[in-house]
């Protein structure tokens, strides 16, 4: 090996130590978990009253639930008693809440908790649509937002709130009303904002990702549709956010909707509804009457070890790094971003049971693997290369794993990148946005990218692309095109070449394009677009060292001198040279640091 590679190496590898986030840019501010708390729709609909908003706080506290990590109490629609007809201000129900709501939001902060309630950005909410509830009619945040905020936040002392989209969607109902999200949701952040409330947490509850705007205006999202207490739904959503990992990010989250656990699904369904909506990051708002929970579904509630994958500081969505023909395995960095630790989970959907062999290599963990499972709350040994799991049908095991070498990633899977224009409520053809296509069996991982350009913010981006040596570097496009098709190729902002002519041969077939470039030592984005027509079908990206840049010989009194560790090319640790600073490689003595 030339020894200036494996110096260039060791002084990259100080770098690989660090945390990153995830953009390439820092993050300056610190960030909060996804909401943890619970929520009274799953179970009682609009039949609420304060006695029972007060008897879940106290069930919340007694229970054991509040130590650790739920805090939010939420009131869902059924609280509403319409609109005073003079002043337009917001009306509480005369009959569940008799008192009104500010003594049970107070009721609710003794208990060292907070308060969350509900509303609708249209002019119906969806409980006085369709649940036989016309008293709330009229109630929603439409033509009232900053009267209604400043009552919620200001008079009330609310801490979180969810926003419904029934009152302004295509739903048939008297009003007619078709409203813009973008324009009502960011019209609501604002008149939270013109609270002078900068702790509330606004979710927004479209059912379906809205678009890449949400991020810069809600804390959550929903995603999905509506969760009812059956095994269908649960697969189904997770179905729905399996390929969203990109969107979550700086703090912000995919909202997979409110817990099932604790009702009527069997135990290893409740396993896998929690454990994966705890891998993937989702808000976890219990659903079930905390009061008179069974003891099996309350453990697993209180499953820290599997709170701690939800809260990680890191705030990442496990993505999808394996997948067989009936089994998927994601994985996300914890705790130190492109560490030697990582949590994942093997996931089973099917009506059988599974063997699935892990590959650990796949999941960029290299030498012996420490594993520890996260539902047994126990080491379960070692493995290297490859990890068999059998897992029951509905069922999931979660893991932690913990690595001698952190391997680079070199598979970029097009359904782990971020699609600038993505969204769920238009058409993707009119409206140029790309899709994930997880019905794409040529591809790799089963999955691809398609109707990509038309626009250049309908672009895919990695942002995520990590190289602990800046050099030259191999990026190969696998891609699909039955005519020929361009994009242009950027890296890190500057837009260095024109890809063209690619045709695959066929909607069916999968071809490559290889460039080399020079990507930087650390976090580098890569980024594919084409603003006037339509780009290839993406399948992945690899990305490959072929020569790191020369550096200069590290000093006795550089970082990486401290640590003696010597890294080869591809960025994996090769030995520690001890205190003298040698150590041999390829059977000959290499200086690593006087």
């Amino acid at each position: 090996m030339n020894q200036r590679y494996l110096v260039a190496a060791l002084v990259a590898a100080t770098v690989a130590l660090r945390p990153f986030p995830l953009l390439a840019q820092d993050q300056e501010e610190e960030t909060e978990g996804p909401t943890m708390g619970w929520s009274s729709w799953n179970t009682y609909g609009v039949n609420i009253n304060e006695n029972l908003i007060r008897q879940q706080a106290a069930a919340m506290v007694s229970k054991g639930l509040r130590a650790c990590g739920y805090l939010y109490i939420n009131i869902d629609d059924g609280y509403f008693g319409g609109r005073d007809p003079e002043t337009g201000h917001l009306l509480i129900h005369p009959t569940r809440f008799p008192n009104g709501l500010k003594g049970v939001v107070d009721y609710i902060h003794a208990r060292k908790l907070k308060a969350g309630i509900y509303s609708d950005a249209g002019r119906n909410t969806c409980g006085s649509m369709f649940s036989g509830d016309p008293i709330g009619k009229g109630v929603g945040l439409y033509q009232h937002d900053q009267m209604d905020a400043d009552f919620f936040f200001k008079e009330l002392g609310f801490d979180f709130i969810k926003v419904d989209f029934c009152g302004g969607s295509y739903y048939h109902n008297e009003d007619h009303l078709v409203l813009d999200e973008r324009e009502r949701y960011t019209a609501i952040a604002k008149a939270i904002r013109n609270t002078g409330r900068t702790d509330v947490r606004m979710n927004a509850c479209r059912w379906a990702y809205p678009g890449t705007w949400i991020n810069d205006v809600a804390f959550s999202w929903r995603t999905t549709g509506d969760i009812n207490c059956s095994w269908e739904s649960v697969r189904g959503i997770i179905k729905e956010n399996l390929y969203l990992s990109a969107y979550c990010y700086d703090g912000h989250y995919n909202d997979m909707d409110m817990l099932e656990v604790g009702r009527s699904l069997s135990q290893e369904e409740d396993k896998t509804h929690f454990g994966m909506w705890c891998i993937m990051t989702s808000p976890l708002l219990i659903g079930c009457d905390m009061s008179n929970i069974r003891e099996a579904s309350l453990t697993l509630l209180k499953n820290k070890e599997l709170i701690a994958l939800n809260q990680d500081p890191l705030h990442l969505q496990a993505y999808v790094c394996q997948r067989t023909d009936d089994c998927y395995v994601l994985v996300k960095d914890i705790e130190q971003r492109w560490g030697q630790k990582r949590a994942f989970a093997v996931y089973n959907p099917s009506d059988q049971q599974q063997n699935v062999k892990v590959d650990l290599t796949a999941m960029e963990l290299g030498g012996t693997v420490a594993l520890h499972d996260c539902f047994k709350k126990r080491n379960v040994g070692s493995a290297e290369g490859t990890y068999e799991v059998t897992v029951p049908a509905h069922g999931t095991a979660i893991f932690t794993a913990t690595a001698e070498q952190r391997l680079p990633r070199t598979l970029y899977e097009a359904e782990t990148a971020f699609v600038g224009n993505y969204q769920e409520l238009q058409n993707n053809q009119v409206f140029p946005s790309g899709t994930y296509d997880d019905g794409a069996t040529n591809c790799s991982g089963g999955c691809k990218v398609n109707w990509l350009g038309r626009s250049a913010d309908n672009d895919l981006q990695w942002r995520d692309v990590y190289c602990p040596l800046a050099g030259k570097y191999r990026l190969t496009f696998a891609y699909v095109s039955g005519e020929s098709r361009s994009m242009q190729l950027y890296v890190n902002g500057e837009r260095l070449q024109n890809l063209t002519s690619m045709n695959s041969g066929g909607w069916n077939k999968v071809a490559t394009r290889n460039v080399t470039m020079q990507l930087k030592e650390g976090v580098n984005v890569v980024r594919l677009c084409n603003p006037s027509a339509w780009m290839p079908d993406l399948d992945y990206m690899k990305v490959e060292l072929v020569e790191p840049d020369a550096v200069e010989d590290i000093t006795a009194d550089s970082p990486s001198a401290a640590r003696r560790e010597a890294y080869d090319i591809s960025g994996r640790r090769i030995g520690n040279a001890g205190a003298t600073g040698i150590m041999v490689v390829g059977g000959k003595k290499v200086k690593v640091a006087q």
